[in-house]
């Protein structure tokens, strides 16, 4: 009789197979709805999606927002409508190998090529000499600080929530494949190998930050994380939500998220 893990490998071979290649689920009425309201643009043969939104009027402000891992734009469907209210132009994208963007293969993914990417767009759109304020969360964090390093132009006011850890270690069907998953996730590595120059970034800059932090967040625990960000950016202003919010502030408390985020911009 064949060793007993002999036979589970053999049966797990063809069942991963099977895996890697189920296809994606059909996608629900409300991400096809954000789908069809967005557009796309090219960047190095390189389809990105983008959403862009004009909202209140008498407004010259301008939020683009910068999603995190593993998920997409749509993270910022529940607060989309309360920002247009707000600010002139809302826009999002899906940062390559996100969502409804292109996810080439192989492919060496990075931080700073997400960054081009939004640089790209703002061009796209004719903003480079429009103030802009970013608003990131999780691997959008890192993106920011690398716009941040590169004196991105105009940028006026930056916020930072979540997962904000760039001095530590640390839904989309194609992330079942391994090789792709890996790519992705260069970026822990990346934040290590650039700490200085990303951390410096936010130490030696004079555009006003803010963090909207989740006190029950798994990946930050408090009060720990909450002592160090104010220790290294002692310049940063902080809201702290409600003890039970955790990673995603702005899906778990989107009201009080974007009362936050409003009391901050509306400071200046």
């Amino acid at each position: 009789m064949k060793e007993w893990w002999v036979q589970v490998g053999l049966l797990s071979v063809p069942l991963l197979a099977v895996y890697l290649h189920i296809p994606p689920p059909k996608l629900s009425p409300a991400l096809l709805s954000w789908r069809s309201s967005g557009r796309y643009f090219t960047y190095k043969d390189q389809n990105i999606f983008y959403r862009d939104s004009t909202g209140a009027v008498g407004s010259s402000d301008i939020v683009i927002l910068l999603h995190g891992f593993p998920t997409s734009s749509y993270d910022w469907y529940k607060i989309w409508e309360g920002l247009t209210q707000r600010f002139h132009r809302v826009i999002a994208l899906d940062f390559v190998g996100f969502g409804f963007s292109d996810k080439p293969r192989p492919h060496r993914y990075s931080i700073f090529e997400q960054a081009s990417i939004v640089e790209g767009l703002v061009r796209h759109l004719g903003l480079r000499h429009q103030k802009i304020n970013l608003l990131s969360h999780d691997y959008g964090d890192t993106v920011a600080q690398e716009l941040l390093h590169r004196s991105l132009q105009p940028l006026m006011l930056w916020l930072l929530f979540s997962n904000f850890r760039p001095w530590s270690t640390q839904k989309h069907h194609p992330l079942r494949n391994k090789r792709f998953l890996f790519s992705i996730l260069q970026y822990i590595n990346q934040r290590k190998k650039h700490r200085d120059r990303w951390v410096g970034a936010l130490m030696s800059t004079s555009v006003p930050l803010h963090l909207i932090y989740g006190p029950l967040d798994p990946v930050n625990p408090h009060p720990e994380f909450l002592q160090l960000y104010k220790k290294v950016l002692p310049m940063s202003t902080v809201s702290v939500l409600d003890d039970h919010i955790s990673h995603y502030p702005q899906l778990e408390d989107p009201t009080g998220f974007l009362n936050a985020y409003l009391n901050f911009i509306n400071s200046f």
